[in-house]
């Protein structure tokens, strides 16, 4: 017809399809006797439309509407703007909770607050905290402990000894002690962390060709297979290798043993006593030193494929922390950093496995946690009350519980002094926290030399020294406190509470041995 586009009046390939895609375009969510009525077609005519443009990838078949029944249809970028929309509006229905909340809800999401028990609860912990490297010394005094009510060392070898769990070592630190992760066995792959990289020398690299072969070896048999006849030279390669991330052992008894070594020199046995003949070279005992039983044998290798491993690291991080957020991620080092943990769990957001939102004051919107979790941390959020019993928590620094340093900053301490001006709280080997309702009370720094408190009324004051004295008990270990924000600590406040904690006074300061 004549002042008609040609464009109109072309011939298409799919007409009939054309059609019902511009009806997809400008709805929402519909069925097929929707279109099959608009257009006065029959509904088998319709089906077969939709589904040439389903394989098109232009629409998609599903269940899209609450209370809906039987199949619906939608164009696929109407349903990407439905479900940003969607996902907008929820997070700004939840109203966010403040840090103490967060103090709270932590601790009790990692089973703090709420212990297990047996050998299934301690595989249950370990599986929350796969991958997680603390100080080898915190795990067996504070961090099990804390979570498995009826802990026992007894249970972690048999965890290790049946091939259900690994450790592996991340890093030596001072004083006989270093980085150490726990890994349940068939997921080990996807949370041991990459080796160090460290130098190795050439009883160190015989030592790994050893192990290569496969399964594991005694102390005794490694010595042999090396040719080494210097037992305190092995033992110190295999601890550079463990903590490097290369080998490991099928107990943590030598791990105990390497704990409890003493640095000082032993003293030489009296002249009127030693042997006055000619020296005799010590010759090396059938079973091997302490810090070397068990069986040693190579790590399993890392999982190599960077999108799986992505994947798992941030399913294990919503497991961990419930609430993922920017510092709990770049306080556990993770390769990538929050940069590749932002973009997985924002694919989980699309796919509705998590949520992004403004969950915790002060942190941003850049969080990340699954509907049922942002339920359980509202319901810790609770109104002031001076009259209601104070929760209180002892924890070590570095524990994934502890969000003060990760997830939260440090709260502001009181004005310092010249005497304070130096000590400042870190997430740092053989630190203390101590959380009152969620609030953090005290910071007691590796040995209890220092301690710093940041505010707390007297009465959370007194709460946390009752708090800290019951974990010293429990740690079977001793605590000597110096100063307190700079001062010496008899005297002040915290002194006197510490004193009711069961502390005894000595020149020095306060001590305490369980």
């Amino acid at each position: 017809p004549i002042g008609i586009p040609t464009v109109f009046v072309e011939p298409v390939e799919d007409p009939l399809g054309d059609l019902v895609s511009r009806f997809a375009r400008t709805h929402a969510p519909f069925t097929v006797s929707a279109v099959a009525e608009r257009f006065g077609l029959g509904t088998a005519v319709v089906h077969d439309a939709l589904r040439r443009l389903a394989s098109q990838r232009r629409v998609v078949e599903g269940e899209f509407r609450p209370g809906s029944t039987g199949s619906e249809w939608c164009d696929v970028e109407v349903l990407r703007r439905l479900r940003s929309r969607s996902l907008a509006a929820l997070r700004h229905e939840v109203e966010p909770v403040d840090a103490a909340t967060l103090g709270r809800f932590l601790p009790a999401w990692q089973h703090v607050t709420e212990p297990l028990r047996g050998v299934d609860g301690l595989a249950t912990v370990i599986d929350q905290l796969a991958g997680v490297a603390l100080p080898a010394s915190a795990w067996e005094s504070l961090v099990l402990p804390s979570r498995v009510k009826d802990y026992s060392p007894v249970m972690l070898d048999e965890l290790t000894a049946s091939g259900e769990v690994i450790w592996s070592g991340g890093g030596a630190l001072p004083g006989n002690d270093g980085w150490m992760s726990l890994h349940l066995a068939e997921t080990a792959a996807l949370t041991l962390p990459e080796p160090t990289g460290a130098e190795t020398t050439e009883l160190q690299r015989s030592v790994l060709a050893s192990l290569a072969g496969g399964g594991a070896y005694f102390f005794r048999q490694l010595s042999n297979a090396v040719g080494s006849t210097d037992d305190r030279e092995l033992v110190a390669a295999l601890w550079d290798l463990a903590w490097s991330g290369l080998v490991t052992n099928d107990t943590l008894a030598p791990l105990r043993a390497y704990l409890g070594a003493t640095t000082t020199k032993p003293r030489t046995a009296p002249r009127s006593r030693a042997y006055r003949g000619r020296a005799r070279p010590a010759l090396p005992s059938q079973g091997g030193p302490p810090s070397a039983a068990g069986r040693w044998s190579l790590l399993p290798l890392a999982e190599p494929d960077a999108t799986v491993r992505g994947v798992a690291t941030a399913e294990q991080l919503l497991e961990r922390y419930g609430v993922v957020t920017r510092g709990a991620v770049v306080s556990e080092g993770i390769r990538g950093g929050f940069a590749l943990a932002y973009r997985v769990l924002s694919g989980f957001e699309d796919t509705g496995r998590a949520r992004r939102g403004y969950f915790v004051e002060g942190l941003g919107a850049a969080q990340f946690a699954t509907g049922a979790t942002v339920d359980r941390l509202r319901s810790f959020a609770r109104e002031p009350d001076p009259e209601r019993d104070l929760s209180t928590v002892t924890l070590a620094a570095t524990d994934p519980a502890n969000p003060y340093g990760a997830a939260l900053p440090w709260p502001q301490s009181p004005p310092a002094d010249d005497d304070r001006r130096g000590h400042r709280p870190g997430r740092k080997a053989g630190a203390l926290v101590v959380l009152v309702d969620g609030e953090l009370a005290l910071y007691v720094e590796r040995g209890g030399k220092t301690m710093l408190t940041f505010g707390s009324p007297q009465r959370s004051i007194v709460a946390a020294a009752q708090s800290l004295a019951a974990a010293v008990r429990r740690s079977g270990g001793r605590l000597k406190v110096e100063r307190v924000d700079g001062a010496f600590v008899v005297g002040t406040p915290v002194g006197a509470a510490l004193v009711d904690a069961g502390f005894s006074a000595t020149p020095q300061g306060l001590r305490l041995r369980a």
